[in-house]
This record gives C-alpha cells, structure tokens and sequence, in this order.
C-alpha cells in the first residue's frame, strides 16, 4: 500500500498544473503563486508525500481542487453506485458463467455448446467500451427499452443511496451490468467448462460410475462441487479487477461512481483525488485477495489436511 501510494502519488504530479484549471486566465502570477503555496504545491515533492502519508493515516483524503471538498466525502458519495454496479455485474457472471460452463463441460461436442464456446471467445475479445456502445445502440437507441446514461432514481439511506429498490435503478443498472460482467461471464464459463471436464476423468468419477450412481448425482453433487473451488478464487480476484476497471463502462454510461470521478479528476488535474483513488483501489484489492485465500483454505479440505500434517511433524 505504501508503495502504490508512493507511485502513485509521484507519477500525478506529471499530468498537468491543477492552479492552471482553478482559476481564470485574467489572474496576475501573483494570485497563482499565492494560490500554489496554500495548497502546498510549492513544497519538495517528498514533503509533500510525507504529509499526504501522515494525513492519509488518520483517514484525511484532503480536499479536491475541483470541487473544494474533502475527497473522503466525494468518495463515499461516489463509493455506492460503484459497489452496486460491481455486485450486479459479478452475480450476473455467476448465474450465466456457471451453468454455461457445466453444460459446456459435460456436452462438450454438442451443438450448443460449441455455440457457448464462440460465444465465449467473442465475450473475451470484445473490450468493455465497445459492448457498452453496441447495448446503448441497440437497446437505448434502436427499442428505446433501457436508459442509455445515469443512475436513475435511487433511495438515500443516510450517506448510502441505491437505485436497486426503484424500477428506474433496476432499469438503468441493466446495460453496464452486463457491459462490465460480460468478460468475467466469459471467464468463469471457461473456467468451469475446463475444471469439469478434468474433474470427470478423474479416478473417483470412475469409480462412482461404477458404483450405479447417477449421471445427475456425479455431475452436480460430485463433481461441480470440486470444480467451483477455483472458481472462488478466480471471482474474488476479477472482484477486484472490476472495481479498478469500472472506470470505461461508468465512463460510457455516465455512471455517477468512483470510475467516473476519477476520470473527471484526470481531467481537471485533481491530484488528491487521484491518488486517493488508487490508494482505496489498491485497499479493497488487497482485502479481496486475503479474503479469498482464507475461503480457498477454508472450502478445500486438501489444505486444511496438509496443515494439519505438517503440524504432526514438527511435533
């Protein structure tokens, strides 16, 4: 965290004047010079890191040149509609991906699931923008079912707000939902479709066939079970990948999250909203990840075993 604070932090300060952006141009050097010292730009670089470090540290984001308001407030306003998007996104790769790939993994000459298979390499290939502008295309602009921009309307439960409790939300979340969850969709499906077919010829898949169990009871009681362990762990990593990422598909639908005012801020030169951007990011990557390694543990009995005899021979 310290490290990507540093970087991040070093590698803004290139991207632009933030006083040219505040104020107008009929402003004496003066005013600018005065204007500069107030918000301690005049200072070496790394005392101006030490102190965004220190402030940091007591939860102090300091305050947006653009807006003129602490950061950490314009990042909790923001913060919900990023989470909500990224939620939906991820349940809808999940109700997608995993079927797709079961039926993939166990019909896999079958018709359908070369079409799956075609549709997967296109899910890949395709970039999130160029989704995101084919679904406003066809769906906003061609049927004019779904709203192509915005939030819709949402309801404020103190400093969180959702638009998930209202139809004009649930409508408006639609096309960057799928326009964001559609890679992971793919991945997922893939994911399963190669982890089923290795888990079917496994030994014990052998054996229960010929014990008389049913297709039924070794596909989804058996096998699927072994086969979602990976799964786990690939969803909570592309977790995190789709909160850094959201930044093309809430640029494309106007989405009023963290993406789009990090945009706004690269635009304006915001350099605490940047960096605290990609401090927070880096945060809530660095928790998924440890968080899925307790679940991984937790979920496949082979580690807890290897634990715990590793543990019998050092006694």
């Amino acid at each position: 965290m310290f490290v990507v604070a540093l970087i991040a932090f070093c590698l803004f300060h290139f991207i632009g004047d933030p006083v040219n952006n505040m104020v107008g141009e009929q402003v004496t050097s003066e005013v600018r010079e005065q204007l500069r010292a107030s918000l301690g730009l005049n200072d070496p670089i790394t005392v101006q890191f030490a102190k965004y470090v220190a402030r940091v540290s007591t939860g102090n984001f300091g305050v947006s040149f653009r807006n003129g308001v602490p950061v950490s407030t314009l990042l909790i306003e923001r913060l919900p509609a990023t989470l909500e998007l990224v939620v939906c996104a991820t349940i809808f790769s999940l109700a997608l991906g995993i079927p797709m790939g079961v039926y993939s993994g166990i019909h896999r000459r079958g018709f359908i699931s070369g079409c799956i298979q075609i549709v997967s390499l296109a899910g890949v290939s395709l970039p999130s923008f160029v989704v995101g502008i084919v679904l406003i295309l066809f769906f906003s602009v061609y049927l004019g079912w779904l709203p192509s921009s915005g939030r819709g309307a949402v309801v404020h439960f103190g400093a969180w707000t959702t638009g998930l409790l209202t139809a004009g939300g649930l409508k408006s979340l639609i096309l960057p939902s799928i326009s964001l969850g559609l890679f992971q969709l793919t991945l997922i499906m893939r994911l399963v479709r190669a982890e089923m077919m290795e888990v079917l010829r496994t030994d014990y898949i052998r054996f229960a066939r010929a014990r008389g169990l049913s297709d039924r009871t070794i596909n989804f009681q058996l096998a699927l079970k072994n086969t979602l362990i990976p799964v786990v762990t690939v969803t909570g990593l592309q977790i995190g990948s789709l909160i850094a990422f959201a930044v093309v598909t809430e640029t494309v639908f106007q989405w009023p999250g963290m993406g789009l005012l990090f945009i706004q801020a690269v635009d304006f030169a915001d350099i605490p909203v940047m960096s605290s951007y990609l401090v927070l990011i880096s945060l809530i990557f660095v928790s998924i990840n440890l968080i899925v390694d307790l679940l991984y543990y937790a979920i496949d009995p082979r580690l807890q075993t290897s634990g715990a005899g590793s543990k019998g021979r050092s006694k």
